[in-house]
């Protein structure tokens, strides 16, 4: 990715980053982004790379031989470990609503975060909140205190997280408003498109922002903030 790019997008939020999207793509309105609130560990920072994706599960125990769950473990690790960087672990949980296990504690935030990738997002659970380290945020679905009989179904496959659905590669941001994948598309547009976002949500912040305005004086400023979204 683009330093500059990368720069730009650690920086921002994810509501940003959705409205720079329809920005980009002329029109309100996509499909790749996160339904529902979720738990963020780190509120106010954003994670950006691309997808190194997965699916667990942990309300009932493995039935393979245990030299297999290891096997794939380990292997899944090696995945993590690869692909391009920034990287972001994003992981299914397969149990769902019913999901238990804190897959997400201070011993797998800090090996992924040693693997060079920059966070995880998951509809399951993370624990050990105030233990995980610096610079790697977890958004999940819930918080909880053990780990179940969690384990690897497989990875590198296309997942599904809190609506969204995430195919091995995609650009995906994520921060405590919850996540999107930005359509590859849009990426060569991106920078522009925030800025001009930017621009145009300044108008009426600079008329609003602490200060009184009546109607007429709105309607002039709202004039010009849609004159530059189009």
């Amino acid at each position: 990715m683009d330093a500059a790019l990368l720069k730009l997008l650690q920086a921002v939020d994810t509501p940003t980053v959705c409205n720079a999207i329809e920005v980009a793509q002329g029109k309100r309105g996509f499909n790749d982004f996160t339904r529902g609130t979720m738990q963020c560990s780190a509120p106010g920072e954003a994670m950006v790379g691309y997808a190194r994706t997965a699916r667990i599960r942990a309300v009932t125990p493995p039935e393979e031989a245990p030299e297999v769950i290891k096997a794939r473990r380990m292997a899944y690790y090696k995945y993590m470990a690869e692909g391009p960087r920034p990287g972001v672990a994003v992981v299914q949980d397969m149990d769902g609503e019913m999901a238990i296990g804190a897959y997400w504690g201070e011993v797998n935030t800090n090996i992924h975060k040693a693997f060079g990738l920059s966070g995880a997002l998951t509809n399951g659970v993370m624990r050990d909140l105030g233990d995980l380290p610096e610079g790697f945020p977890v958004v999940a679905g819930s918080i909880g205190p053990s780990h179940g009989f969690v384990h690897v179904i497989d990875f590198d496959q296309s997942v599904e997280v809190f609506g969204m659905t995430v195919a091995p590669g995609a650009l995906v941001h994520a921060d405590q408003h919850g996540a999107v994948a930005i359509p590859e598309d849009v990426i060569p547009q991106l920078s522009d498109a925030i800025a001009a976002l930017m621009r145009s949500e300044k108008i009426v912040f600079d008329a609003v922002k602490g200060k009184q305005i009546d109607f007429e004086g709105f309607e002039a400023v709202w004039a010009a903030f849609e004159a530059a979204r189009t």
